[in-house]
């Protein structure tokens, strides 16, 4: 055996595969990116650790790559895979490795080289006395919770924190959820930071990113903005991880490592020394919960807002005659309409409530197909309701208006109205998303209208309408946070109106005085929420998962659950909420059901889903999709 040979456990890069071992004759470090022979093919994958030599036959590593994982992002992809349970092949792939000899690398001499400090930019925005208090305060914690009022300059502080990283030879991280804040925060960010500051998300092309890997490298961009995926780029020296809209669904990855990137900042921030600050009008509750609170609660230009609550669930004449009105004046408006989902819920035309579970405290979907009413929880099912259980009123609701529709009729209604159709059906490109804004910044469009995708932070001082539709179908959606999405969306959708001068926000619900009561802070909401929670037994005070099963034998897939259930049993600390169907039976022709748990205390919960045979089931960590 020749004493020049070495053994490496390593794991293919997006791959499910198990750990294989290779030999070389190259020393090598742990996180190395290296090719291994497979079958009649090559593949890359990541060096683990060295190991002894084994008692079966290895072949031998093709070549090492100049790039390679840091130890740092080897540890959190091991968090990633074992707390949100996936493979570290696909935990790890997530990041973008450094490169060996760059200013981000581990250098290839002896010199090493560092950036130098105090990168060119220009001068920091002037902040207001209560901006200048919430920076200072941000300034002194390692992790806190920007609470301002839309409105209120946070993206100043934001600018002034990243100004401050620069100066100190930092780089900064800069999160929006989406793609949908890029073409605004870009041109703001520009202005102070020029070429030092990229934008990364999934509609950028390839050239493009390998541009701004380069730039990365060699030191010249030192902020990146963009979507989640932007939290795994190589910066080095980082500084600071802003998590902007922290309160955004869209952070949390819906395939597996289903993630949640605020989470995982706050992890990273830990690991690498960073400052992290997440920041919302309407935080998350458990953000709020969680994490020291810094508050901005004036708005930069006060203005008069006036709320008007109707009844009803159309476009009615209402609505029309103040998009009228609006148009006529030559200012602009924003009508809101939630995404049509794949469920309707029973609601009551004269008070807004939803039919709720008795058990659960959340919506009864309605599935016509087998005439009854279900809880997507824990599965409880009764035969459809014509009464309000709240108020004896008869019948019960179900119909909702698409943004098609809507369209139709306001550009039937008034002559001359240019509606800009504003939903993921109709902006599917980063290109397409730029179009339709500089189509509305420029008044060429009059409304802007579309669903949740209105509420992520675009800011324009001619809209001086805000419309919110169909608040009671969110209000009683199959999700023990419903209360709390609708509540935020009503904040985040009426400050997008009145940033410059007065405006009306007109809100459709038959449970005005639930909205009533917390028009005027969002703290009061929060307050009250974490009481219902902690009674009910949700999260924060809670730890939640939901298992997702998915066989085209539907007998399988019925016995895998019940299999899963029956192991999950032994485990006392752990309360299995429901399982059966998923809301959604059949999708890419598999047969689809569920299991949700709960527990007190994360780690045996996590205990006990580590325990199930996992090679047939997808395990959702803090789920925050339930249908």
């Amino acid at each position: 055996m020749n004493k020049n040979i070495s053994f490496y456990e390593v794991v293919l890069l997006r791959s499910s595969a198990p750990v294989l071992t290779y030999a070389s004759t190259e020393e090598m470090m742990a996180g190395a990116v290296v090719s291994v022979p497979l079958k009649s093919t090559t593949k890359d994958a990541v060096v683990l650790s060295k190991v002894a030599e084994p008692e079966f036959e290895t072949a031998e590593i093709v070549s090492v790559s100049e790039r390679y994982y840091s130890a740092e992002q080897m540890e959190i992809a091991k968090f990633i895979s074992e707390y949100y349970f996936s493979s570290f092949s696909e935990a790890v792939s997530l990041f973008i490795p450094y490169r060996r000899g760059t200013l981000c690398g581990y250098p290839v001499g002896e010199e090493e080289v560092t950036y130098a400090k105090g990168q060119t930019h220009r001068s920091a925005p002037t902040l207001t006395p209560s901006q200048q208090k919430a920076y200072k305060q941000l300034v002194q914690k390692e992790r806190a919770l920007l609470f301002g009022v839309t409105g209120s300059g946070k993206t100043e502080i934001f600018i002034s924190l990243m100004a401050k990283m620069l100066d100190a030879g930092k780089s900064s991280i800069f999160l929006m959820p989406e793609i949908s804040l890029s073409p605004q925060m870009e041109k703001r960010l520009k202005a102070y930071f020029g070429d030092a500051v990229a934008m990364w998300h999934s509609k950028i092309a390839k050239k493009k990113k390998t541009q701004i890997l380069e730039g990365i490298e060699t030191g010249t961009i030192r902020i990146v903005a963009g979507a989640r995926s932007a939290l795994f780029t190589p910066l080095c020296d980082l500084g600071l991880i802003i998590v902007d809209e922290e309160h955004d669904d869209s952070y949390k990855a819906q395939t597996r490592p289903r993630y949640h990137a605020r989470d995982v900042a706050v992890l990273m921030g830990q690991k690498l020394g960073a400052k992290v600050v997440l920041a919302s009008a309407t935080p998350s509750v458990t953000s709020y919960y969680k994490y020291d609170v810094v508050k901005l609660e004036k708005p930069y230009i006060e203005t008069q807002k006036r709320y008007r609550f109707i009844t009803g669930d159309t476009l009615g004449k209402t609505i029309l005659q103040a998009l009228d009105r609006s148009f006529k004046a030559k200012e602009q408006s924003l009508l809101f309409l939630p995404t049509r989902g794949n469920f309707k819920y029973l609601y009551c035309e004269r008070c807004g409530k939803t039919h709720l579970c008795p058990f659960c405290s959340v919506g009864m979907a309605l599935h016509r197909k087998h005439r009854h009413l279900k809880c997507h929880y824990c599965n409880y099912t009764e035969a459809i309701q014509d009464t309000c259980t709240h108020c004896g009123h008869t019948p019960l609701k179900s119909e909702r208006m698409g943004t098609q529709e809507a369209i139709e009729v306001i550009t039937s209604a008034i002559e001359g109205i240019s509606v800009e159709q504003f939903d993921k059906d109709s902006i599917g490109t980063a290109k397409k998303l730029k179009e339709a804004l500089k189509r509305f910044e420029s008044g060429e469009s009059n409304v802007l209208l579309g669903t949740q995708m209105l509420s992520k932070g675009h800011d324009y001082a001619n809209i001086t309408l805000s419309v919110i539709m169909g608040l009671d179908y969110i209000l009683g959606l199959s999700d023990y946070r419903a209360r709390e999405r609708a509540v935020s969306l009503l904040f985040q959708i009426a400050g997008r109106s009145g940033r410059a001068k007065r405006a009306e926000v007109i809100i459709q619900t038959g449970d005005a005085e639930f909205f009533k009561s917390y028009l005027h802070d969002y703290e009061v909401f929060i307050k009250d929420e974490l009481a219902f929670l902690e009674m009910a037994h949700y999260p924060p005070f809670v730890s939640l998962a939901r298992i997702l099963i998915a066989h085209k034998d539907e007998a399988k897939a019925g016995k895998i659950t019940l299999d899963t259930v029956t192991k999950l049993k032994a485990f006392p600390d752990v309360e299995i909420v429901g399982h059966g169907r998923a809301p959604v039976e059949r999708i890419a022709n598999k047969y689809r059901f569920q299991i949700l748990l709960r527990s007190k205390n994360r780690m045996p919960l996590l205990k006990a889903l580590h325990s199930v045979d996992r090679r047939e089931i997808e395990i959702d960590m803090d789920p925050v999709e339930f249908s």
